[in-house]
């Protein structure tokens, strides 16, 4: 007679993923776009990896542990980006000025601005996130004041029109403008000149 187990297919238990660091920081930066930084627990990150509570303890000491990977990699990939943006074919700086602006005025990345927007809102309560925000800040500014720089502006212009670069770029990416009554592009492409291209000289 043949044993009953070779007749039977056998059944063969589905093995659960193995889940990195990265990943779990992955489901950290999700969630904090869903919920803000109070939805970070590791019960929620749990569920919504399917896995267990336990297995995150083999990647982090504790939830702090994690929020600390959470503002390394947020603050690493976004300097990573800036410094890509940024860096200009030689001759080809003030080309490279209405690149950044068209890429960070856009609205395509909907989840990094609600990524942006919690970072904010968890640095005003958190002097780690405060720090995290105020270096990614700093990298922006000096990385678009080299671009004026290297179009001949003078030190404290090329600043300026850093400073007004992010402030156009952050405030016209998270409004909505579509029930304004103008020409929405036009008036985009006008304040894109304005920040880029310098004043002429007189004389």
């Amino acid at each position: 007679m043949v044993p009953e187990a070779s007749i039977l297919p056998r059944m063969e238990k589905t093995p659960r993923p193995q889940l990195d660091r990265a990943a779990w920081i992955q489901a950290a930066l999700d969630t904090l776009a869903d919920e803000g930084v109070t939805g970070i627990r590791v019960e929620v990150l749990a569920k919504r990896l399917h896995v267990t509570k336990g297995s995150f303890y083999w990647h982090f000491k504790d939830r702090q542990d994690l929020l600390a990977g959470v503002l390394d990699t947020w603050k690493d990939g976004r300097i990573r980006d800036i410094v890509k943006q940024t860096r200009p074919e030689p001759g080809k700086e003030e080309a490279q000025i209405f690149h950044v602006i068209d890429v960070y005025s856009a609205s395509r990345n909907k989840k990094g601005i609600l990524i942006e927007l919690a970072m904010r809102e968890w640095a005003r309560r958190d002097a780690q996130a405060a720090a995290t925000v105020e270096e990614v800040d700093a990298w922006r500014l000096r990385c678009a004041r080299e671009l004026f720089l290297a179009i001949g502006l003078p030190l404290h212009e090329a600043s300026t029109r850093s400073m007004l670069l992010y402030a156009y770029v952050f405030g016209v990416s998270m409004m909505n403008c579509e029930k304004f009554d103008g020409d929405i592009a036009r008036m985009k492409s006008d304040i894109l000149k304005l920040i880029a291209i310098p004043a002429p000289t007189p004389g």
